[in-house]
């Protein structure tokens, strides 16, 4: 059976963009090109009658090279001060990109009270329903203005995943700096293999993510992704981990072409959203 060919009837879809996917790596500032590129596939994507979410990291950074700042601050205050800039930033440049397609874009912050109290995560799987119903596409980032260690997410692919739980997506889309899955850091080991297709998350795929990142500015590393895939693959979702140097890629994958890594759904019947939260938080 074609997996892939199955992508092409997908009709809601999380898409997450790490920060590197987003900046020029010598400025930290905004690759406005790659942005527009983003817009465009998703407004397509919209026209097809997808529903679409897109979960954007990008906001310290922004915040960080507006302000002059050679490298993403580590102070809690300075980096929360960075994300107010950026994030006001960020937010206005994908409203007027949107807007030349003829597509409303919203903003939805979160933290992970969002989703523990019971009351917060029943408001903020209605927002999203309303906004998707509306026709909107939301664009979601973790608060980090408020968010402090007990309250954080701490990376954009966990909360991709939490949000396509939240909503029941069928397909979540991670792009990042890396091709998709390996059998070890193609970055050291030559003879590491890529990985197509995952029809079952084991433990010993789930060790094969040793917590690295190869890029200066984002925050997630293999082991974050792989997270993610159980979580959103046991909530019922496909997903894919696939390189965002081009973002022309969305509508390959969608079309059901050969790119990343596809970890197939494999919905858990005990699954309860908060449980896993609780366990990964």
């Amino acid at each position: 059976m074609n997996y892939r060919e199955r992508l092409k009837d997908k009709k809601r879809i999380v898409i997450k963009i790490g920060t590197s996917s987003l900046v020029h790596p010598e400025t930290g500032k905004l690759d406005l090109i790659k942005l527009e590129i983003l817009v465009r596939e998703i407004s397509d994507l919209r026209n097809q009658g997808k529903e679409v979410v897109l979960v954007s990291s990008g906001a310290i950074g922004v915040g960080s090279a507006s302000l002059g700042l050679h490298t993403k601050p580590t102070e809690i205050s300075k980096k929360q001060a960075c994300a107010a800039i950026g994030q006001a930033k960020l937010m206005m440049i994908y409203q007027k990109l949107f807007a030349e397609y003829n597509q409303t874009s919203a903003q939805i912050l979160m933290t992970k009270n969002t989703m523990v109290d019971n009351l917060n995560r029943k408001n903020a799987k209605n927002t999203f329903e309303e906004l998707l119903k509306l026709g909107a596409i939301p664009i979601v980032n973790e608060n980090d203005t408020v968010s402090t260690y007990e309250i954080e997410f701490g990376d954009n692919d966990t909360l991709s995943a939490v949000v396509a739980a939240l909503i029941g997506a069928d397909l979540v889309i991670l792009l990042s700096d890396i091709d998709g899955l390996f059998t070890d850091d193609p970055r050291q080991n030559e003879q590491a293999h890529f990985i197509d297709v995952v029809e079952h998350l084991d433990e010993q795929l789930m060790d094969m993510g040793k917590n690295t990142t190869g890029s200066k500015v984002g925050t997630g590393g293999m082991a974050t992704k792989l997270t993610a895939a159980n979580l959103a693959t046991s909530a019922g979702a496909d997903m894919i981990i696939a390189n965002g140097k081009d973002f022309h890629i969305l509508h390959k994958l969608l079309q059901g072409r050969n790119h990343g890594t596809l970890f197939l759904a494999d919905p858990k019947e005990e699954f309860y959203l908060i449980d896993y939260i609780n366990k990964l938080l």
